[in-house]
């Protein structure tokens, strides 16, 4: 047999490394997420002799265009035949690769009793989730063989919002996470990182900037945080979500929160003396009644805390006990702070808060910044839609994603930035004492 060697970019390396559950290779048009598929549904048949995968697509004219035809130009004739009629791969090993697709949801069902060790989704965000749990019930096998969902996709499409939340609100990019379904990775990719296509046509970048500026950001940007109906269209991954880094200990700290039993979304933000605000510990969970959630949000504060904002409602009085909620997080140990204002106001000084700015080293940075733990504040701020009836609103469905926008808003609303938020007694205590220095040598 006639040696082939074939060129794989450090992403598409990586996809094919990938062990975790279920994996998503995605981002920008143009990254060689496809070409990856199929190189390593070649390496997991060689290296499993006797495996079952399949590979997915919308519909099958789509996976002669590219997944078939790709495999049988690339796949060594001496070890791979393909049956058109049924639309299955053998290799010399007994491995197979079937080609299949889901037009519509019912078709899910025609794989009812199949058996696989690897099923791979191409263009995950055309499918929907339901297609895609229930195929997840099909990888099973009494064999040694890893089991394993391995998806490539753009973003946009019907399937969108659910891929997003499986994969990438999750956490941050290549760090496998590990839930109670097992563990996710999402692997971004971008045109930059394929060299090969670059190279082979340079024009292609150049045609993907002439793309509308949603379908250019997800072709050619690998955004996610797309803005079709979006109220924070301020809003971008790249630049409001950072790595954490050690706070000075004079910054002064504040707590925002959100409280219903449905949830408690409770942000903890350090103010720079720049007036810059970073969010950088986030608590988000359900069915704390009221002393609950104060002894909660205690356990995890580390620091001292210079103000607690809570919404004017906690202050509404309880006919079960007579007291209001804000009373009963004071007998806890936290003394909130009604915040007031309209919630447009409020909205508004939110997105001035978000929108990209310039900072003296040339870098895009914001007014306020997301340390990459706070995954469902990350999540629900570019998620949330504008309200249909008053676009200057956000909408209040689905309510799920409300509460971190809400508690981040309560925030805004009382910013003062460098006079309210980023001078603590200690740093101007400092500055005063700068001044000094510096008028005791100009005397």
């Amino acid at each position: 047999m006639k040696r082939r060697t074939i060129g794989l970019t450090a992403r598409q390396m990586a996809f094919v490394n990938a062990g975790a559950d279920e994996v998503l290779f995605g981002g920008a048009a143009g990254g060689g997420k496809s070409f990856g598929q199929i190189i390593d549904a070649l390496a997991y048949a060689v290296r499993w002799p006797g495996s079952r995968q399949l590979i997915l697509r919308r519909t099958m004219p789509e996976l002669e265009r590219t997944l078939i035809r790709t495999a049988q130009l690339l796949y060594p004739r001496e070890l791979y035949s393909y049956n058109k009629k049924e639309r299955i791969g053998t290799f010399t090993n007994g491995s197979t690769v079937e080609f299949g697709y889901c037009g519509a949801e019912s078709d899910v069902y025609r794989y009812q009793s199949a058996e696989y060790d690897l099923i791979r989704f191409d263009e995950l965000t055309h499918f929907t989730e339901h297609m895609y749990l229930y195929m997840l019930s099909r990888l099973r096998g009494a064999n040694e063989f890893p089991k394993q969902m391995k998806s490539t996709t753009n973003p946009g499409g019907i399937g969108h919002d659910w891929v997003k939340r499986r994969f990438v609100d999750i956490g941050p990019p290549e760090q496998e996470r590990v839930t109670s379904t097992g563990s996710r990775i999402f692997l971004p990719a971008l045109l930059r990182d394929n060299a090969f296509l670059r190279k082979s046509d340079p024009s292609y970048e150049k045609r993907l900037l002439n793309l509308s500026d949603g379908e250019r950001r997800a072709l050619l940007d690998g955004e996610w945080d797309l803005l079709d109906g979006r109220y924070f269209s301020e809003w971008s991954r790249s630049i409001h979500v950072i790595e954490p880094f050690e706070i000075p200990a004079h910054w002064r700290r504040i707590f925002t929160m959100d409280y219903g039993l449905d949830m408690l979304a409770g942000y903890w933000i350090a103010c720079a003396p720049d007036g810059r605000a970073y969010v950088y510990r986030e608590l988000y969970e359900s069915n704390h009644i009221i002393s609950s959630a104060a002894r909660r949000i205690l356990e995890l504060t580390k620091e001292e805390i210079s103000l607690w904002y809570a919404p004017s409602d906690l202050w509404n009085r309880r006919q079960d006990s007579g007291k209001s909620a804000a009373e009963i997080f004071a007998q806890h140990g936290i003394e909130l702070t009604r915040v007031s204002g309209s919630r447009i106001a409020g909205w508004y000084a939110m997105k001035e808060l978000l929108r990209p700015r310039t900072d003296e080293q040339g870098k895009q940075t914001a007014g306020i910044l997301f340390f990459n733990c706070c995954v469902n504040a990350a999540r629900c701020i570019p998620a949330i839609l504008r309200d249909q009836s008053d676009p200057n609103d956000c909408a209040v469905q689905p309510h799920e994603l409300t509460h971190a926008p809400d508690a981040i808003r309560y925030f805004a609303s009382e910013w003062r930035g460098n006079e309210e938020c980023g001078e603590s007694e200690d740093s101007r205590e400092y500055q005063r004492q700068l001044e000094n220095l510096l008028g005791y040598a100009q005397y």
